[in-house]
């Protein structure tokens, strides 16, 4: 069934082509489609198009449709082109012309954008949530070993003494920022775009405002062509929201690798949650934050392949729109499962607590050394000077006694501020 149909048989190969993955991208959109579809039955009977007992038949019908959603018995065969036509199908089927109504007033088109954007704000809702998870946890992590000290690097070099504590909340206050785009996203995709039908709205007397109090969007998408025009801009605002937080997952999955691997032992986890080696007994492998680490670069190409498929189209719709499904759908289960791995790992982590001991880290110390002799009232370029001479001559002998007071710093992390940004988000 296909809700253009004029009577004529399309050729199986361009059925085939067309139609691509949507079916099983549709069953995790068709909740969504049964959310709009009640909102709309209800508008058609508030307005007149049909009937109070009409629009009551409908919404009950659309709920037991919506159990089936929920139970998993929901399918969509062969014999059908999307969700969209099975649902009418199973409407038709229940309520026979009454069936056939629900179609008044609206296309296609402004049903995928209403149920992407339905779907889009509940999971960009779930995220941020995974984000709040993950933030706590490692500012607790960060409070707990605050006086761990961790070698800093610069250019993979020794560099400065850095501690657990900056290391954990340093992620904790990247993932704000991350959420500000996600917000954003959010902010965008929370516009009711019912009602655009095919781009240019429609000479029925429909009521939006109705249906975007129904479905609890915050505003309508008021002109019907910037509605159409929606299609793939939602979803590409999206992206750079989950771009932002990936790009922060795959940095801190980039280091436990690193700082799991041997010559560096500054972490480590238990056996269960690392893989082995074919050949080689010894090996504990962090498969789990190398997998992390690339799906999170994969999703960090998702903005750009958007771009792809959407820039240059004129305004209206085109098919070229159905490919974004394609791209979002999968990037945000990915992106949920690797927050809810990375939180999961995260909680058993072990920090080595005897790491700077090793000589070969004295050097870490030379800039607190050097701040020293710029205390005592020796000009910091002459100081420079003479500790450069003292490394090179091996007469360095390191401050380990370091003293860092300033916000943000070693000795004062801020963690409640830093808490306070992300509870202002909430």
């Amino acid at each position: 069934m296909k809700l253009w149909d004029k009577g004529f048989i399309t050729d199986k190969k361009i059925d085939h082509f067309t139609v691509g993955n949507d079916r099983e991208l549709d069953l995790v959109l068709a909740k969504y489609d049964v959310i709009a579809s009640k909102a709309h039955a209800k508008m058609l009977g508030k307005v007149g198009l049909i009937s109070e007992t009409e629009a009551a038949d409908l919404v009950k019908a659309l709920e037991n449709i919506a159990k089936d959603i929920e139970k998993g018995k929901f399918t969509i065969e062969d014999d059908f082109e999307d969700m969209h036509s099975k649902i009418e199908y199973l409407l038709t089927e229940t309520l026979g012309d009454t069936g056939k109504k629900i179609h008044t007033a609206r296309s296609r088109n402004d049903q995928i954008l209403v149920a992407m954007q339905l779907y889009l704000k509940d999971e960009l809702s779930e995220i941020k949530l995974q984000i709040k998870s993950l933030f706590d946890l490692l500012l607790k992590l960060a409070e707990k070993h605050k006086n761990v000290l961790l070698p800093g690097y610069t250019h993979l070099q020794i560099a400065m003494p850095s501690s657990f504590g900056l290391w954990f909340s340093a992620y904790a206050e990247s993932l704000v920022d991350d959420l500000y785009l996600v917000q954003a996203a959010y902010k965008i995709a929370d516009q009711n775009p019912l009602g655009s039908a095919a781009g240019y709205g429609s000479s029925f007397p429909i009521d939006r405002s109705f249906t975007t109090s129904e479905m609890g969007f915050d505003t309508l998408k008021y002109n019907v062509v910037a509605a159409q025009m929606g299609r793939g801009k939602v979803e590409k605002s999206a992206a750079f929201g989950m771009s932002s937080v990936a790009a922060t997952l795959s940095k801190l999955a980039m280091d436990i690798c690193l700082y799991m691997n041997q010559n560096f032992d500054f972490i480590s986890f238990p056996n269960e949650l690392t893989t082995g080696s074919s050949i080689m007994p010894h090996k504990k492998n962090p498969d789990v934050f190398e997998l992390i680490r690339a799906k999170c670069n994969k999703i960090q190409a998702v903005p750009n392949q958007l771009i792809l498929i959407i820039n240059n189209l004129p305004s209206g719709y085109h098919r070229d729109l159905q490919l974004v499904k394609d791209v979002i759908v999968p990037a945000i289960q990915d992106l949920k499962a690797c927050l809810e791995m990375m939180s999961f790992s995260l909680k058993e982590i072990q920090v080595n607590t005897d790491i700077l001991k090793d000589p070969k880290y004295d050097y870490l110390f030379s800039v607190d050394t050097l701040n020293e002799m710029v205390k005592n009232g020796v000009p910091f370029r002459d100081a420079y000077k003479t500790m450069g001479k003292a490394i090179e001559n091996g007469n360095f002998k390191p401050k380990k006694d370091i003293e860092h007071t300033h916000e943000g710093g070693l000795g004062n992390l801020c963690l409640q501020e830093i808490r306070e940004k992300m509870d202002k988000l909430f």
